[in-house]
């Protein structure tokens, strides 16, 4: 059973950077598509980038030139840098990873990913 932790999260002033990291356990990670999701209250749960196992990705569009996917296999990790961040970038981040087996990837389609880690808070100011 795949389990995700997501850590990175917190507070900065407009322009600044966080680095979001969610680490893979319970499952190979190379067999899974990973994807970065946010969510604020009252509105649907957002794509912002897929990613597959050889690193390619595919980013909404506001985020495209500010935030970058990563993923370490070694470690079982996925990163998520996020650069010139902007007061609409608050949200609940969350990750996320569907088994390859089951769709195509890179994917930022939030209704495939079966596992989801428990989010966590991004505010911009």
């Amino acid at each position: 059973h795949v389990q995700l932790v997501e850590s990175g999260g917190g507070s900065v002033q407009a322009g600044g950077s966080l680095r979001l990291s969610c680490t893979v356990s319970g499952g190979d990670y190379r067999d899974y598509c990973m994807g970065w999701f946010r969510q604020t209250v009252g509105k649907e749960r957002e794509g912002v980038v897929g990613v597959d196992s050889d690193g390619a990705a595919t980013y909404v569009a506001p985020v495209k030139d500010r935030f970058n996917i990563s993923r370490d296999n070694a470690k079982n990790t996925l990163y998520l840098e996020m650069n010139n961040l902007k007061p609409e970038d608050t949200a609940m981040y969350y990750c996320a990873a569907v088994s390859t087996t089951v769709v195509a990837c890179p994917l930022r389609v939030p209704g495939p990913f079966g596992f989801w880690g428990q989010g966590t808070q991004v505010t911009v100011s």
